[in-house]
């Protein structure tokens, strides 16, 4: 029967959370970001470090500001570097058991950590990131590597997540994030996958048609789905008629165009902003499911402080309210409100509460709270 946003509860069949260990499991590179705060990487003397990483800043706030039981699946390299992404990993919440160690040959030329260093940007002047990530642990990951099968099974997860970061990373890594989802689909979890196109990440390996070949492949076993703002139709490879979708009716049309063409995804669900400057934006974003355009709440003007993970932190509040069995609207609205709120702080993850998304939710303003 469908529930009060118009989906069919069958849409998205969830395992019992107590039949399971975790709600989410996501694959992904963990990095160690360098920020220097107001000042800019060419000049600063200081920097703050934070862990971060597309796939993986999605079970962290599902952790830590929704109280879900999430696990990361990464690779690093056993050093002080590793060692202190674990740290902040563990902070984090997220259960890190599954990580793979890699030996450390003292100088990193046979495998090493990433890290990148991103200044936030100012008004007329936009974020500015550099990327150090070559040759890392996880980007050597190669089938095999995982036992996929002991992770779904014996230990049970509801939900996994990987996205085209992850899969940006190397020629085998698209391989390893297919293996993880034909895992998950045999024992029952829900697949998303976050097309997320890095065009640095790319730029030697394709660019953008690579990224949709590999998108390709692995759209077989995605059931729900995360576009850009653009036209998600160029991220998988399907013919677009016209320009970016960036209203309700046409996004509409392409997400249905797309689901013709994949009849196993049953959700699409994308941010739309809107740069004002660099720290002003329009935010908000459309679900599409069962033939019905869900429009959520638009937020004019929103202030931001750190733009980075914004994208990532609405993942993860659509995926709790899905988790949760709210429906798509509230999901929507859950995943609006989380990514708003997680750019009103340094750093990809969110620290925001689910007290404080649910009152933005509502239409809370900025007030003190006594």
């Amino acid at each position: 029967m469908p529930d009060a946003s118009g989906v069919d509860a069958e849409v998205l069949p969830l395992h019992p959370a107590a039949d399971t260990q975790w709600d989410l499991v996501s694959l992904g590179e963990v990095l160690l970001r360098f920020d220097p705060g107001e000042s800019r990487i060419a000049n600063t003397r200081n920097f703050r470090v934070w862990e971060g990483g597309g796939e993986y800043n999605v079970a962290r706030g599902l952790r830590r500001c929704f109280g879900l039981r999430s696990a990361v699946v990464t690779a690093l390299v056993d050093n002080p570097v590793g060692r202190l992404v674990e740290d902040l990993m563990l902070q984090g919440g997220v259960d890190i058991s599954q990580v793979l160690w890699r030996e450390y040959d003292g100088i990193g030329q046979q495998s090493r950590n990433g890290i990148y260093f991103l200044e936030r940007g100012f008004g007329v002047r936009g974020a500015l990131g550099s990327m150090d990530r070559g040759h890392t642990a996880v980007s050597q990951l190669k089938p095999g590597d995982i036992d996929w099968d002991h992770i779904f099974s014996e230990s049970g997860a509801r939900w996994f997540h990987t996205g085209g970061v992850f899969c940006a990373l190397s020629d085998t890594t698209p391989l390893v994030a297919r293996e993880a989802m034909q895992a998950a689909k045999r024992h029952g979890a829900i697949v998303s996958y976050d097309c997320n196109y890095r065009p640095s990440l790319w730029k030697a390996r394709g660019g953008r048609l690579a990224a949709a070949r590999a998108n390709h492949e692995v759209a077989p076993y995605v059931d729900v789905l995360f576009g850009h703002e653009g036209d998600l139709a160029l991220e998988l490879g399907e013919h677009s008629s016209g320009p970016p979708s960036h209203t309700p009716d046409s996004y509409a049309a392409m997400a249905a165009r797309v689901m013709q063409a994949h009849l196993n995804f049953r959700i699409i669900a994308t941010t739309t902003r809107k740069p004002r400057t660099a720290n002003r934006n329009d935010w908000g974003a459309y679900a599409y499911a069962a033939g019905h355009i869900h429009v959520g709440r638009e937020m004019h003007d929103l202030e931001i402080l750190d733009r980075v993970g914004g994208g990532d932190s609405f993942a993860s509040g659509l995926i709790y309210g899905l988790l949760q069995g709210k429906g798509v609207d509230y999901a929507l609205q859950c995943g609006i409100a989380h990514g708003a709120l997680a750019m009103t702080t340094a750093g990809d993850s969110s620290f925001a509460t689910l007290d404080e998304v649910e009152r933005l939710m509502a239409g809370s303003g900025a007030g003190v709270q006594r």
